[in-house]
């Protein structure tokens, strides 16, 4: 007798309100490719946490979704997800981030990051494949409300939204990206 494991039932409910929910997004995941599944997911689970940010997937040029984003830290920290990029409901590549930070921190945390692009301009910047997000560039936690009162900063808007772990962090770092076209 096979088992279905609780991470195979929710993935399997949330796929479920992408297709047949009323705030689905227009990208519809190819089922057969793994992290098209877990992006599509993690889609609808931050519409569930916020659901005013159907507003930024759909007035956005484009978008990056990093659906895990694993944490560490010990006074040196690191990050690593990979994601996609999508524009006009179409995935254009793939994208990985890495992070480093320094500083009073500790803990270890999964996330899922959300990064739009106001226009052209600023996809094509991260489609270039040098883009970094410095110290001062912050991202908006996703709660009930919180992506109306977000905004752009030099063409991009920031969201995260945590989906496990703990982490106490007083620290300075950046994001580096990788862009991959499809």
């Amino acid at each position: 007798m096979r088992k279905t494991t609780l991470p195979t039932v929710t993935l399997i409910f949330m796929l479920s309100l992408l297709v047949f929910g009323t705030t689905a997004s227009a990208f519809e995941p190819n089922s057969k490719d793994k992290l098209e599944l877990e992006v599509a997911a993690a889609i609808v689970d931050i519409k569930q946490t916020d659901p005013g940010i159907e507003d930024w997937f759909k007035g956005a040029a484009g978008y990056a979704v990093f659906p895990s984003v694993g944490k560490g830290a010990f006074v040196v920290g690191g990050a690593y997800g990979k994601g996609l990029v999508i524009a006009n409901d179409v995935v254009v590549g793939t994208t990985s981030l890495s992070q480093v930070t320094v500083g009073l921190q500790m803990g270890g945390q999964a996330y899922s990051e959300f990064i739009f692009f106001r226009d052209e301009t600023a996809l094509e910047d991260f489609k270039r494949g040098n883009f970094e997000l410095g110290a001062q560039a912050s991202a908006v936690a996703a709660t009930a409300g919180a992506s109306a009162d977000a905004s752009y900063n030099k063409g991009v808007a920031i969201f995260t939204n945590v989906t496990g772990g703990l982490m106490y962090e007083a620290s300075v770092g950046g994001q580096k990206f990788k862009y991959t076209p499809k």
